[in-house]
């Protein structure tokens, strides 16, 4: 059984991997099909980035909704895999745009092949992903990911035009992360809620459970961009002020701090300049910024959880429950 009772031991996330494993690897295998391709650059960038680690954790968020409201069909393992691939295209995407040359702890794909296949290989999934959400044969599914998919590159497009901003608002970091990261995770969720023939109900909370963990786990995700080792991290420290991200911490650290402090971080966002990473990482300390952020986190995950209530008590509703308490307690 799976308890979501004890709010303050550390969250088995290989436990609640268990509880969708026999579809996991279904899904893992689809994905592999999908893969193949007679251009052999497709077939090494696809899986180098694909099997490179990772929690699976939006293709896990769609199955393990499938589960809490009956069962998995074939459809939602063929969704399961297209939220991996659009998942992965804007991995690669991203990595580009952000001159990143680390991920999950390994080289990222633009800096083994170089910017140009990382970006058309991306724009190979994407087509993929569409060419196998057709199979599903449902206008509503398809309807959800275009626009989907479409307010991730919105969200792109704002966190390009905040870079290098300082005058950033706490606002409009949060309207970047909802359009940019939140919007897969609710579209995650919602999937298995149409797939299952669900109430409006059930679909709105299930689709609001995703959009709220979504943003915790971002939110928790540019905390430790200032507290994390790069080990855990999987990426260097300091990536985000190198990038001139103005994230919450950052934001938070200009409001709070000394008019000396807040030139330190306004410069540092200016310029992108990670080498005064130490001298921004004690002004965020000692604003608490970090802990503003986790505060704001947990606040999404209590809001995840919350919209929850509508669904059957069950292992797999106690998943989703713990999956959100994991996404502000993780370390990497």
């Amino acid at each position: 059984m799976i308890s979501a009772s004890d709010s303050t031991s550390p969250i088995d996330f290989d436990a609640i991997k268990q509880l969708t494993l026999n579809e996991a690897k279904a899904v893992d295998q689809l994905i592999i099909d999908e893969l193949r391709s007679d251009v052999i650059l497709i077939n090494e960038i696809g899986r180098y980035i694909v099997g490179n680690g990772g929690k699976r954790l939006r293709p896990m968020l769609l199955l393990l909704a499938a589960k809490a409201l009956g069962e998995v069909n074939e459809k939602h393992l063929i969704l399961a895999a297209v939220v991996e691939f659009i998942h992965t295209a804007t991995l690669l995407h991203d990595d580009v745009v952000d001159e990143s040359d680390l991920r999950r702890g390994k080289e990222s794909a633009n800096a083994v092949w170089g910017n140009a296949a990382s970006v058309l290989v991306g724009d190979y999934l994407y087509s993929s992903a569409f060419e196998m959400m057709v199979r599903t044969d449902n206008m509503r599914v398809m309807g959800l990911l275009s626009k989907t998919t479409t307010a991730i590159a919105e969200g792109e497009v704002l966190q390009l035009l905040n870079c290098n901003n300082p005058e950033t608002t706490e606002a409009k970091y949060l309207e970047v992360i909802a359009r940019k990261t939140a919007i897969l995770f609710s579209a995650a969720t919602q999937l298995a809620a149409i797939l299952s023939g669900s109430t409006v109900e059930i679909e709105t909370a299930l689709a609001n459970y995703g959009q709220h963990l979504g943003i915790a786990f971002q939110l928790i995700d540019d905390a430790l961009d200032y507290k994390a080792s790069a080990e855990e991290l999987g990426k260097n420290l300091g990536d985000d002020l190198a990038e001139g991200k103005p994230t919450l911490p950052l934001i938070y650290a200009i409001q709070n701090g000394t008019p000396e402090e807040a030139a330190i971080i306004i410069d540092a966002i200016k310029t992108g300049n990670r080498d005064v990473f130490n001298d921004v990482y004690a002004v965020v300390k000692r604003t608490q910024a970090i802990t503003y952020t986790e505060q704001r986190a947990d606040e999404e995950a209590q809001k995840a959880i919350d919209a929850l209530t509508v669904l059957p008590e069950s292992d797999y509703k106690n998943a989703l429950v713990l999956l959100a308490k994991f996404a502000v307690q993780r370390n990497y």
